[in-house]
């Protein structure tokens, strides 16, 4: 008998996703807290599935043994559909990051044999994808050797495709970006830990030849666990290791105003003062219907021996809007979609993980995305 995935939230990044799970030939029920919305988007996107309003004890009889449950609500909702999940000895597939909470479950889903897979979305997702073939890559060259010095940048972005004074606009609640903003950073430089505590104090440059463009970068939360998660060997030297976020040029002049209001906001106070400047900027910076959006993203793993380049590759993706909807949304949640087939076949072991890391599943993903318009490079630089 077939599972069925349960599909949580209907938001701005879910109806490609849910799309491409409803024209193959899953079991799918989509539940959203307003269904009236929900029909909306999946009327406006030509989606025919079951659709449910989202209610706890609802949800709790509808899931069986074996069920995937897709949480796209926000962050802080996922542990407790973790925890549903490992009542109903169901599966758990998540685009965030995996937090603490989370990470607490493993032993539990092991225990019970259920596959909780999270950070498949773009970013977290598919730069973790690119970041273990780039490794596997690496690991079969010449160039490894403890003599190598090695150098590791993972940037991803999202814009409008026809740039603003602003800059920027907002496919998500501009609360989670004024919060991002204030979220303090971690990563190797010059073969040591740095720090910041927002994206002003360690901005700079980044120009990609690959779409020969120059972008304003800036780390992105702590970088340092992936050193372990992509699978560095520890001997290996590692003189630069970031994953971080790509903004258009100019963005940091035109972002200045904001930058000032919220670098010093703390507590329930800074909490609400954030809430206001928020909404304002929903009403200014949103995408209007139909406009298209742009996501850039480089990862690159380079090596280093006597200062001469002696191994450099790097994947890289340049995708924009289009009437299958917003490239950040196809991205995210096609990718979410892969996922879901991933454990439905059984390719991802019990307990809790991030995106794959075995090579040959990584691929098969970048392929699929590849056969679904999702355009994948790599370019073999050295």
């Amino acid at each position: 008998m077939k599972p069925t995935i349960h599909w949580l939230g209907v938001g701005l990044s879910a109806t490609p996703g849910i799309k491409y799970l409803a024209n193959s030939s899953h079991n799918l029920v989509v539940w959203n807290r307003r269904t009236d919305k929900a029909q909306a988007m999946l009327d406006e996107a030509h989606i025919e599935c079951e659709l449910k309003q989202l209610d706890w004890s609802t949800l709790a009889e509808n899931v069986k043994a074996g069920d995937i449950l897709v949480s796209m609500l926000p962050a802080n909702m996922h542990v407790e559909v973790a925890q549903l999940c490992l009542d109903k000895s169901a599966h758990f597939v998540s685009s965030s990051y995996i937090a603490p909470e989370m990470r607490a479950l493993d032993q539990q889903a092991k225990t019970k044999g259920l596959t909780f897979i999270n950070e498949i979305g773009l970013d977290p997702g598919i730069d973790h994808l690119f970041a273990h073939l780039l490794v596997a890559r690496f690991k079969e060259s010449d160039a490894c050797s403890a003599d190598s010095k090695l150098y590791f940048r993972s940037y991803c972005g999202g814009f409008p495709k026809t740039p603003n004074d602003f800059k920027y606009k907002f496919s998500w609640s501009p609360l989670g970006v004024l919060k991002a903003l204030t979220s303090p950073a971690k990563w190797l430089e010059n073969g040591v830990e740095n720090n910041s505590k927002g994206p002003w104090e360690a901005l700079k440059d980044i120009h990609i030849s690959a779409v020969n463009e120059t972008f304003q970068a800036y780390p992105n939360r702590d970088s340092i666990p992936f050193v372990k998660q992509y699978e560095f060997e520890p001997e290996w030297q590692v003189e630069e290791f970031v994953r971080g976020t790509l903004r258009l040029n100019g963005w940091s002049q035109a972002w200045q105003y904001l930058f000032d209001q919220v670098g010093d906001l703390q507590g329930e106070a800074g909490l609400e003062k954030m809430a206001e400047i928020s909404q304002d900027l929903e009403e200014k910076y949103s995408y209007e219907e139909g406009e298209p959006d742009r996501v850039v993203m480089s990862v690159e793993l380079e090596a280093k021996q006597a200062d001469n380049t002696v191994w450099h590759q790097r994947y890289y993706m340049d995708a924009a809007g289009n009437s299958e909807g917003q490239a950040m949304a196809r991205l995210v949640s096609i990718t979410v979609a892969l996922g879901i087939e991933a454990v439905i076949n059984g390719d991802i072991p019990a307990g809790v993980h991030a995106a794959p890391s075995q090579p040959d599943i990584a691929q098969q993903w970048l392929d699929k995305l590849s056969k679904l318009g999702q355009s994948v490079h790599i370019e073999q630089l050295v």
